[in-house]
């Protein structure tokens, strides 16, 4: 086994992965590989200098397989996208094995429906880095355990929908903000969007999945335009968190047809990585009425969507490698939703402190930018 602090880190795997997928397998040999090396020799790939190239291929196939949920890569449109575009990029369908990086390219582009040059600019990094992030947490289960291992989870009762990922590097040079406590409630007056010491914002989406203008002001819009990435003239030129629900909705042939409310799906925080976020859970909990002059929302869809950013949480802790350890929660329902703001913050803290009951290991920050609305989440929260 491979001592864990002999692993190398993401940035270096994600160097090196980044040139091998320019270069391709065929010249692997030709590659900067000492990370990659070090990872498949931790994961037990590679057991010396005979099997080193192979093993480090077969370590690649087994992360696109994790990222992909299990089961060996194919091009299907079930199959997780990211996996799906990994396996493209790197050429590990037989029949790209040996094809030209441009070629790979723009068959891992196809699998967004995005450009080439598109692909090159956003996608490609996520998926890069999502690769990294796997072979890090196959090397991780070859070594002895160690406080970056993260803690032991079950394996979820229910099922969780997939959407592509992207793995933020940890921000350098500066000292984290203080987080919330482990197993505590805490609230907090503010805009989500500002939020910088929480692993996982929640954002509230009706059922069609559909979030708001970037205008409008809600928890949607403003965390949608706080997502999206800009070149150096301020111009959007990715609007990621639309772009990734779009992919998840056609992957699951949902297009234009409401989910279950309560159902939550992830994305990645697109330019939200720079304050620290790693994700971003869009929770489907209002349902149109009206002709949708209006939105109703249920206090048990909103139970549902709580537990559903819990379960799907911990899937991500050891599916995706991520060191998940707090969410933070809008005052679901009481915006257009129709709930009476009390209400909902009542109905919303008895489901977060009914999951910390199952699972203290999580820290929970409750934001509003209401003075108001702040108050309320904070007399819930004092109740018994």
């Amino acid at each position: 086994m491979h001592p864990m602090s002999m692993l190398p880190s993401r940035e270096e795997l994600t160097g090196e992965l980044r040139e091998l997928r320019q270069r391709g397998f065929p010249r692997l040999r030709l590659c900067p590989r000492d990370a990659l090396r070090a990872a498949g020799t931790a994961a037990g790939f590679c057991t010396g200098p005979d099997d080193e190239l192979d093993g480090i291929e077969d370590l690649l196939r087994a992360a696109v397989r994790r990222l992909g949920g299990g089961g060996e890569p194919r091009d299907a449109h079930d199959y997780d996208p990211l996996a799906r575009a990994a396996a493209h990029a790197f050429g590990l369908f037989a029949f790209h094995r040996g094809a030209a990086a441009a070629d790979r390219r723009k068959a891992a582009a196809a699998v967004y429906g995005v450009t080439t040059e598109r692909f090159r600019k956003s996608q490609e990094r996520e998926v890069i880095e999502g690769v990294a992030a796997a072979v890090l947490a196959l090397a991780r289960s070859g070594a002895p355990a160690g406080p970056e291992a993260g803690p032991a989870t079950p394996a979820p009762t229910i099922p969780s929908p997939r959407a592509p990922v992207s793995f933020p590097v940890p921000l350098q040079g500066a000292a984290p903000a203080p987080r919330p406590p482990v197993g505590r409630v805490t609230v907090r007056l503010g805009a989500i969007e500002k939020v910088g010491d929480v692993d996982i914002l929640v954002s509230s989406e009706n059922v069609y999945l559909e979030m708001s203008k970037t205008f409008r002001p809600t928890v949607s819009g403003a965390l949608r335009r706080a997502a999206t990435q800009r070149d150096g003239a301020g111009e959007a030129v990715d609007d990621v968190l639309t772009r990734e629900l779009t992919v998840w909705l056609r992957t699951h042939h949902r297009t234009g047809r409401a989910v279950p409310p309560g159902t939550v799906v992830p994305t990645s925080p697109g330019a939200l990585v720079r304050q620290g976020v790693r994700r971003v859970y869009h929770a489907a909990v209002a349902t149109p009425v009206n002709d949708g002059e209006g939105y109703h929302v249920s206090p048990s869809d909103i139970a549902a969507a709580v537990r559903a950013c819990f379960q799907l949480a911990r899937e991500e802790r050891t599916t995706l490698a991520l060191p998940l350890t707090g969410i933070c929660f809008p005052l679901l329902g009481a915006g257009h939703g129709g709930l009476p703001a009390g209400d909902a913050a009542r109905h919303l803290v008895r489901a977060v402190r009914a999951e910390l009951r199952q699972d203290p290991s999580w820290s929970v920050l409750l934001v509003n930018n209401s003075e108001v609305r702040a108050d309320l989440l904070r007399r819930a929260n004092s109740e018994p």
